[in-house]
């Protein structure tokens, strides 16, 4: 298993920009926090963003959620200036927006080393059609890579696609990029929701995520936190149902048998693994929400 897996059920951005939201963001319910200094930031509140989120890591607070800090691109003014003040501010990760290559991901990794991060894991955000046509090299680039971000609005941009419930524009993207990033054994997360209205949407969103494969979702506002959290929260009688199938394997295994029919169905290795991998993850959840 990776060993930067955790639950990422809800990624919640925070604009570094707003003291405030960076204190709120300790008391939510949320797996990641990632404060941000990228797109949103006015050009003229940068410095100030970046300045803000290092004292808020600094100050903790955050609990057992994971802190990632969204920089800027690093061919912008302030993008390796953000790399140089985060390394050693506390985050868990470091997420750098518009990977587009095995390059990019080393670039990003070697600015990060330089600037005394070199214990952090990174993230990357994949936001365009090149990005997603070489999910697989980007995945493979590094195993300092953490999870994989989609950016689905601007991807959904970029290829002149329209924002529809059942998001047929962006499911090839997304189950592209999810094939490279479990390929390799990487997190990834599906993109925000930008209608913050339409919550029958959102939740939609969030359980198609959820049955494609994805650990969670990113999201821009508190109140879509229930929906990601509840949909990429095993159930109970999901894990029932993975013990009744470890139990059952094991069992047919005492007797000589490699399968095993559970309530129908065919029963073999692969399902038990599956099986114990939800069971920790549920677990994890536990443990995260004890602290939080």
């Amino acid at each position: 298993m990776n060993p930067y897996y955790r639950p990422r059920r809800s990624m919640l951005y925070v604009p570094g920009c707003q003291t405030r939201y960076l204190h709120k963001a300790r008391t939510l319910r949320v797996d990641s926090v990632i404060l941000d200094l990228g797109d949103p930031i006015l050009v003229e509140k940068k410095v100030e963003s970046r300045r803000a989120v290092c004292d808020a890591m600094l100050a903790g607070g955050y609990g057992r959620r994971e802190v990632v800090v969204r920089v800027n691109d690093l061919d912008s003014p302030w993008g390796r200036d953000d790399v140089r003040a985060v390394a050693t501010a506390g985050a868990d990760a470091v997420l750098f927006p518009n990977i587009e290559s095995r390059a990019d991901v080393e670039e990003a990794i070697a600015l990060l080393d330089a600037a005394g991060g070199a214990h952090l894991p990174i993230m990357v955000a994949i936001e365009s059609p090149r990005g997603v046509l070489r999910a697989e090299e980007i995945a493979a680039a590094s195993e300092r890579i953490a999870c994989i971000v989609m950016a689905t609005s601007d991807l959904l941009n970029q290829l002149h696609g329209r924002r529809t419930p059942d998001r047929v524009a962006v499911v090839h993207s997304l189950s592209h990029v999810l094939l490279a990033g479990r390929a390799y054994d990487r997190a990834v997360v599906d993109g925000i929701s930008t209608d913050l209205k339409d919550m029958q949407s959102f939740e939609y969103a969030c359980r198609l995520a959820r049955d494609l494969g994805f650990d969670g979702k990113s999201l821009v506002h508190p109140f879509q936190l229930p929906y990601c959290n509840d949909a990429f929260t095993p159930k109970p009688h999901d894990l029932a149902a993975a013990v009744e199938v470890i139990e059952a394997l094991e069992q047919a295994h005492r007797e000589g048998r490699g399968t095993v029919v559970v309530n129908g169905r065919l029963v073999e290795n692969q399902h038990v693994a599956a099986a114990r991998r939800l069971l920790a993850l549920a677990d994890m959840i536990a443990k995260l929400e004890a602290g939080q």
